[in-house]
């Protein structure tokens, strides 16, 4: 590590940090402690980046804004990728070009504002772009399936190329991304349609009102934590079995929503994934329903 550390630093790939703690990365605030973290400059120093880890046979994962992930407290023995230098925005007409590091709900925000509609479904979700896509984040009945119409990816064997949205296998809560986690997505192009400024930004406002009366936001969490099954609320499934307030460790399910399981009394990852999978058996036990995590865990095995 040491030797493809000094790599790094002599390509100037971007802003490093050695000996990061993971809770400061994810949404959650568990997690362990990982050897690097790199924000390349751009799409040239990311591949030279790859190039590094691929020489020095080096683990590593691209993370956003860490919503949607449950690190271990182990030590991730890699390299973590951050792509918040890849923000650039350009906004023509009703199309929207944008860097897989922007922030959804600004981006959201900055949408309404120019009277373009299609977004307002994102206002709550609380990552990038890029993992946005990658999960195929939704709300009130629409998601990034429907207003995403190609992104630029990085390959696996480094090429960069277009995948139209026909080929990026868009359904509830995945894409084409989570089944080739090796492609490493740079950019989006984004088709929204116009609207009324003062209509949009209405939504928002309702929207983030109902948040606030609904969802724990005042304790670490990462949204929802089950996928709903088909004909049923996980929610609802869960607060019927009067697992609202169940605790392991310092992780309970949330007594404001059932489908949200929260950080409360500085909970350690185990205290969250046991819960995670305490709750998933118990619905599966009673009501013979097999419930999909949305979270993915990182540095379990």
């Amino acid at each position: 590590m040491k030797e493809f550390i000094k790599e790094v630093e002599k390509a100037k790939i971007g802003k490093i940090h050695k000996d990061v703690s993971i809770k400061k990365l994810t949404t959650y605030k568990v997690g362990g402690v990982a050897d690097l973290l790199v924000y390349p400059k751009n799409i040239d120093k990311l591949i030279e980046l790859i190039k590094l880890i691929k020489k020095y046979k080096i683990k590593y994962k691209v993370i956003g804004n860490g919503s949607n992930l449950l690190f271990s407290d182990k030590r991730y023995q890699g390299v973590l990728i951050k792509l918040t230098e890849f923000n650039d925005l350009k906004i023509e007409g009703n199309k929207i070009t944008v860097g897989a590091g922007f922030p959804l709900v600004r981006l959201s925000l900055i949408a309404a504002r120019r009277s373009l509609a299609g977004l307002e479904f994102a206002s709550g979700i609380p990552g990038t772009v890029g993992g946005a896509i990658f999960m195929n984040a939704g709300a009130y009945k629409s998601d990034m399936g429907y207003i995403t119409r190609s992104i630029k990816v990085l390959t696996p064997s480094l090429e960069i190329k277009s995948i139209d949205n026909k080929d990026l296998n868009f359904h509830y809560r995945t894409s084409f991304l989570q089944k080739h986690p090796d492609y490493i997505m740079l950019e989006a192009n984004i088709i929204l349609y116009v609207g009324q400024r003062s209509a949009l930004e209405e939504v928002i406002k309702d929207r983030r009102n109902r948040r606030i009366s609904s969802q724990p936001l005042n304790y670490p969490s990462a949204g929802s934590v089950f996928r709903n099954p088909d004909g049923y609320f996980a929610g609802k499934l869960i607060e019927d079995l009067g697992l609202k307030g169940k605790m392991i460790g310092g992780a309970e399910v949330s007594q404001k929503h059932a489908n949200f399981i929260i950080n409360k009394k500085n909970a350690t990852a185990d205290d969250l994934k046991n819960l995670i999978t305490y709750v998933k058996e118990k619905v599966e036990k009673e009501y013979k329903v097999s419930l999909k995590i949305e979270q993915e865990f990182v540095n379990w095995e």
